[in-house]
């Protein structure tokens, strides 16, 4: 009889495992977990033995039962898992450069999950996850797979579609991280604070905010006005903003949302800060050197503060209480990527969507909320029309999708300036992107 559960992470070698690895010691023993597999390719190997034997520490220290595993092997990890997460990135941190320096080289915004950069990084990362799919169907068919990679929604979206895999979560740290946010703000613990959560992956809104059951969406909408305290992650600058543009917006913006509000000013910062020192995959590489050395300390046991300024805070929290929930059948509420199934009847009963959702052992159950209003319903069908054909061309290769995909983005101005930054990113990643090589062999053929 199998005893406690199994976990295998797809990109173990991440700076963001040992977030992962607090997140299971702090819910142990409510989520029993024996065996934790963390998985990397080759490329990876290094980061992967420094951040395993720092998770090994971290549950000696902790005096928990959870064994460590550290492989190249991905079948191996996943044989009979219960849960598998995955956090990788297809080309490590320099094809993160490229998406984000390319675009802007042409005075296009080059963010790594949104326009053109995040376009690529699904170019990349879809065949993969579906590929590890395959693997999941023949080798643990019954788990679940909970998604961190970017871009989530994008990725998640694409397993519903394109894989025979349906226990899948996308999960990312912005509705959890806008829930803290609030919490701050009025300080009051985070269990008071829930927020209906409504739209798509980095395009998200909270419908309505409340503290103990009674609605605060007009207090801290006033309160957000005032850059000192925007509600913001670590990769994204705070602005703040109009006041009277957002009282007439009426809803809790992400602050993914200044990519498509504030477009003009966070060109213009990033150019600055492309030209001053580089570009934010540049920071998180000088990051992330840092964070390994620290890592290598034998002793060190604990998940290190300067983690937070990675960009991925509150990650154990978001992925371990999900698990968790799903483990116990908590049926508490949380927002996730999930099948839309009519919640929001703006956007088709069969798309990934990122909602509140009643967490289950059975999977998220989303929340319905109906019509998405007015003021920002159409932005929300743009980027859902995007995404559609986005994961069109990631999987089939097609150059003239490609195409659309890039010239429909909100964050892209024609589709002259569309073509060529698609050109040359094309070349850029075409040892990432074989499905567009075999495309363009078959048209040349023909």
């Amino acid at each position: 009889m199998k005893k406690g559960l199994k976990i295998a992470t797809i990109g173990g070698g991440s700076s963001y495992t040992p977030e992962l690895i607090e997140g299971f010691i702090k819910y142990y023993p409510e989520l029993p977990v024996s065996e934790i597999w963390l998985v990397d390719v080759e490329e990876g190997k290094e980061k992967l033995e420094i951040v395993g034997n720092l998770a090994k520490r971290m549950v000696q220290k902790a005096g928990v039962p959870i064994k460590i595993y550290l492989t190249l092997d991905r079948k191996e990890a996943l044989k009979s898992a219960d849960f598998v997460t995955t956090q990788f990135r297809v080309g490590l941190l320099e094809a993160r450069k490229k998406d984000e320096s390319i675009p802007l080289k042409h005075g296009v915004l080059g963010q790594e999950t949104n326009g053109p950069g995040g376009l690529f990084k699904a170019f990349r990362t879809i065949p993969v996850i579906l590929d590890i799919c395959r693997d999941i169907k023949e080798l643990c068919p019954n788990a679940w797979l909970i998604n961190f990679t970017n871009p989530a929604g994008m990725v998640t979206e694409a397993v519903l579609r394109y894989s025979n895999i349906r226990r899948v979560v996308g999960l990312c740290n912005v509705p959890i991280g806008m829930e803290m946010g609030v919490a701050n703000l009025l300080g009051v613990d985070h269990h008071r604070v829930r927020i209906d959560f409504a739209g798509l992956n980095h395009m998200v809104y909270g419908l309505d905010v409340f503290i103990d059951g009674v609605s605060v969406k007009d207090q801290v909408i006033s309160l957000i006005n005032d850059p000192k305290n925007s509600i913001t992650m670590q990769n994204i600058h705070a602005m703040g903003w109009e006041p009277e543009f957002l009282k007439a917006l009426d809803v809790f913006p992400c602050p993914y949302h200044n990519y498509y509000y504030k477009s003009g000013d966070m060109l213009e910062k990033e150019l600055k800060n492309y030209k001053d020192g580089g570009t934010r995959a540049e920071v998180v590489k000088k990051l992330e050197n840092e964070l390994f050395e620290l890592y290598k300390d034998p002793d060190l046991a604990i998940k290190p503060p300067q983690l937070e300024k990675r960009g991925g805070a509150y990650y154990s929290d978001a992925a371990v209480r999900l698990i968790h929930s799903m483990y116990t059948d908590k049926r508490d509420i949380q927002a996730v990527n999930t099948i839309n199934r009519g919640a929001i009847s703006s956007l088709p009963y069969d798309s990934a969507v990122e909602i509140s959702c009643v967490i289950t052992k059975d999977g998220p159950k989303p929340i319905s909320v109906g019509e998405l209003p007015i003021q920002i319903r159409g932005l929300v069908q743009q980027i859902k029309s995007f995404e559609r054909v986005a994961i069109e061309a990631a999987i089939s290769g097609n150059y003239g999708m490609a195409l659309l995909a890039m010239t429909i983005n909100p964050l892209v101005p024609s589709d002259r300036l569309a073509k060529v930054i698609l050109d040359e990113m094309l070349e850029a990643h075409k040892d990432y992107l074989p499905q567009f090589q075999k495309r363009r062999e078959i048209e040349w053929k023909i």
